[in-house]
């Protein structure tokens, strides 16, 4: 049973950060800039997003340390230049990945409230699905390379702090997330699991209250 909970919790990732993706290429799209849909990454297609180290290592490291199951796919290209106003544009791109995670947790807490109790199965998986989304949404917001966050708050930086900013994280941002991931801290749980998982768990019980 636990190993098909971790199967689905899987599959259910792939979905996520799919969506998560292909709204980065749709956001940039609109906004002006062709490179996603000339690289092929403005589909629904897994196989165009998916990455060795976001999409399987990730997961398998929220397996085995207990923090939400959490990822990332290959970060869609944008070019700044093709934007009409390029330090909004980015922030609006870099934002509408997390926003398709925190909309298909509505829409999902939406539709289980009109399943009958009796199902449970089907209650599980919605919440199950939700919970994903919603870690999903924190974990992409926090300001580390290379995830939506970091981008969001360069963008609102001042320009000569965020060239500051933006070198310090060239240097340390992947080093910090790998530490954030994997080094446990207290009762052997992550400074990732510590972050994540309350943010997530409220947003959970926002949209679910009954679960």
């Amino acid at each position: 049973m636990e190993i098909s909970i971790r199967l689905i919790s899987f599959l259910f990732l792939i979905v996520s950060i799919t969506l998560h993706e292909f709204f980065h290429g749709l956001a940039a799209d609109h906004m002006g800039d062709p490179t996603p849909r000339s690289l092929g990454r403005l589909t629904l297609n897994p196989k165009a997003h998916l990455d060795l180290f976001g999409t399987i290592l990730l997961p398998l490291a929220s397996v085995i340390t207990g923090i939400p199951t959490i990822g990332w796919a290959k970060p869609v290209p944008i070019d700044p230049f093709n934007f009409r106003h390029p330090r909004r544009d980015e922030i609006i791109v870099s934002f509408a990945g997390p926003f398709a995670n925190i909309t298909l947790a509505v829409i999902t807490a939406l539709i289980l409230r009109f399943i009958p109790a009796s199902s449970m199965i089907a209650y599980q998986l919605g919440a199950l699905f939700i919970l994903i989304n919603v870690s999903l949404f924190v974990f992409n917001l926090l300001p580390i390379p290379p995830l939506d966050g970091s981008h969001i708050f360069l963008n609102l930086l001042p320009p000569e702090s965020g060239h500051k900013w933006a070198e310090a994280f060239d240097r340390y941002g992947f080093v910090l997330l790998i530490i954030l991931v994997f080094l446990p801290l207290h009762q052997g749980q992550t400074i990732l699991n510590l972050i994540v998982s309350p943010l997530a768990r409220s947003i959970f019980d926002l949209l679910l209250p009954a679960v």
